[in-house]
């Protein structure tokens, strides 16, 4: 079905353009992941772009909503005369700053990766200048030529050290090309994706990595991508697909993303590192301006690969570090960071050097947890499992299970849910990973405390088949149990509760109704310890005092002997504690 040109860059032509995209985005990206060739042989440019997106998708589309929401209101609490009387108004949608707004903001706080990351500040810088006061609800060529030129600096700017021959030479030859463009915003789009897409065919001349791999920039790539689905908004139709160069020769593992040299998003580094760091961390962030410049220094003297986007209070950070945790407390010292997620990137993983290297082989075997507070993800990530993070309301989606899979780059994965309720979203992702070539293992972990003992008897070097029955035992040989707060009166297994009641559930039923923390965590322990048990795990969430913890220990030294206690802080993990025993 032919797509129906848009005139004018207004909000609709944000909604048609974010939609194309994420459609444009979704069939190519298996291509763009498999080009991944720089800085890090991780293989999912193609995916972090298209959930960025997504998210950016899903903002727009809860806009247009929530205006058609409101009109219906106000169209009904309009008696016929008042509603025939009424002025009509010049839009029958939300407004340009509106949408383009939506756009950013979902960009940005839905970010994956160096190009998803980068992406969101180019459509940040765009919505700049299209939100700027005195601007008019619509945009025409002049218009668009400012917000690309705007959005490539902008780029260029939240990256601590730019590469050429990356996503950003791409923006840039892009805002050029519009810059020369007279006419409409059709005519300025074309120009943009042309320049876009003749700076991308050279990007393997200008970086060393894509030229030994014989393949175009993935980040840049994805950019051309999308202004193509620009091109196609206000055309109707869209152009060409971007020819993409393929190795010249195969390489060993068997895999996808052995068939390429290592591979990369938008560099960010200079090439003379003979090995990289271990994790990459990303997270959210709501600090002020000069907490965050101080932020970008301590960060840029840890790790590489260092992109701060954002703005007004909100900023998505990406790094790679050998020390997650260090990453992570700086974010603590500058404000508040959330929605932290640590991948590790496994033995041998590194980025590209100006030398002649073998590609980055898979490791044999990873494990992939799903885990509930940044404190537990750094735990995890240094027991060298990938992490996802599980935001409170937010669990999950199958393909984010996936990408943290493809993440691992490992032939045989580990997949630990960690909560009952994902058992079926990572059975499906665990099914899609096997038709990639992965053999994957899912342990139906219930809770983050039966994952620390699955992990704690992990032994990579062990047959794959003997390491998931000993993980699978262990876990199993874990009772869990959480204490919470109600947020609303229910009916439960141990009877009726009112909203800020605490409650005590043991294997996932409610077992314990009070008023005090330390007394209902206290009542739990206890029947948990009456079955026995030579080993409780504590994890105190942010909102639980060090107090509980301390107290809890202590009765377990008076009342059980031979038993052992360890206590971690889990951060916000939406539970005041995680109780584990073996």
């Amino acid at each position: 079905m032919a797509q129906v040109p848009q005139r004018f860059f207004d909000a609709l032509a944000v909604r048609t353009w974010c939609g194309l995209s994420l459609r444009a985005l979704g069939r190519a990206r298996e291509e763009i992941d498999a080009i991944n060739v720089y800085p890090v042989a991780d293989g999912d440019t193609g995916t972090n772009l298209y959930l960025t997106v997504e998210s950016a998708v899903a903002a727009v589309e809860a806009v247009f909503a929530a205006h058609e929401l409101n009109a219906g209101a106000r169209d009904a609490s309009e008696s016929p005369r008042e509603a025939s009387e009424a002025p009509h108004e010049a839009s029958d949608g939300p407004s340009l700053a509106d949408a383009v707004g939506a756009m950013a903001h979902g960009a940005l706080i839905g970010a994956r990766g160096n190009s998803g990351t980068i992406l969101a500040q180019l459509l940040r810088g765009m919505a700049q200048v299209l939100t700027a006061p005195g601007d008019s609800d619509r945009a025409e060529g002049s218009g668009l030529r400012r917000a690309l030129r705007h959005a490539a600096a902008s780029a260029r700017q939240a990256v601590a050290h730019p590469v050429e021959g990356t996503v950003l030479t791409v923006a840039s030859a892009a805002a050029d090309a519009a810059d020369a463009a007279e006419g409409d915003c059709a005519e300025v789009a074309r120009a943009a994706y042309e320049g876009a897409r003749a700076a991308l065919a050279g990007t393997p001349g200008q970086l060393p990595a894509l030229e030994r791999a014989g393949v175009v920039d993935a980040g840049g790539h994805g950019l051309v991508t999308v202004l193509a689905a620009l091109v196609e908004t206000f055309t109707g139709r869209a152009p060409g697909p971007v020819a993409v160069p393929h190795a010249r020769a195969e390489r060993g593992g068997g895999g996808r993303a052995d068939a390429h040299a290592p591979a990369g998003e938008c560099a960010t580094e200079t090439e003379d590192e003979e090995n990289g760091p271990a994790f990459e961390v990303i997270y959210l962030l709501e600090a002020e301006d000069a907490a965050v410049a101080r932020l970008r220094q301590r960060l840029d003297a840890l790790g590489d690969s260092l992109v701060v986007v954002g703005g007004d209070g909100l900023w998505n950070v990406h790094v790679h570090v050998d020390d997650a945790g260090a990453a992570v407390e700086a974010g603590v010292e500058a404000g508040r960071p959330y929605r932290i997620r640590i991948t590790h990137f496994g033995h041998g993983d590194a980025h590209t050097s100006g030398t002649e290297r073998p590609p980055r082989e898979r490791a044999q075997r990873a494990v992939v947890a799903v885990v509930p507070g940044e404190g537990l993800a750094g735990l995890y990530a240094e027991a060298g499992a990938t992490t996802l993070l599980a935001r409170p309301g937010e669990p999950p989606a199958s393909g984010e299970l996936v990408q943290a899979v493809r993440r691992a780059h490992a032939r045989e994965v580990v997949l630990l849910p960690n909560d009952a309720e994902l058992r079926h979203t990572a059975a499906a992702a665990a099914e899609q990973a096997r038709t990639e070539g992965i053999r994957v293992a899912l342990i139906p972990t219930r809770s983050a405390v039966q994952g620390i003992a699955a992990l704690a008897v992990h032994e990579p070097e062990r047959r794959f088949d003997e390491d998931v029955v000993a993980m699978t035992s262990a876990a199993g040989a874990t009772r869990h149990a959480e204490v919470t707060v109600a947020e609303r009166q229910s009916w439960t297994t141990a009877g009726i509760c009112q909203a800020g009641d605490v409650l005590g559930l043991i294997d996932g039923d409610v077992a314990v109704i009070g008023a005090d923390v330390s007394q209902v965590a206290a009542t739990v322990l206890d029947r948990m310890l009456s079955a026995g048990g030579e080993l409780v795990t504590l994890v105190l969430g942010d909102e639980a005092p060090r107090i509980v913890a301390d107290r809890l220990e202590a009765r377990v030294r008076e009342a059980y002997l031979a038993v052992d206690t360890v206590v971690y802080r889990g951060g916000r993990q939406g539970a005041l504690l995680l109780v584990g025993v073996e």
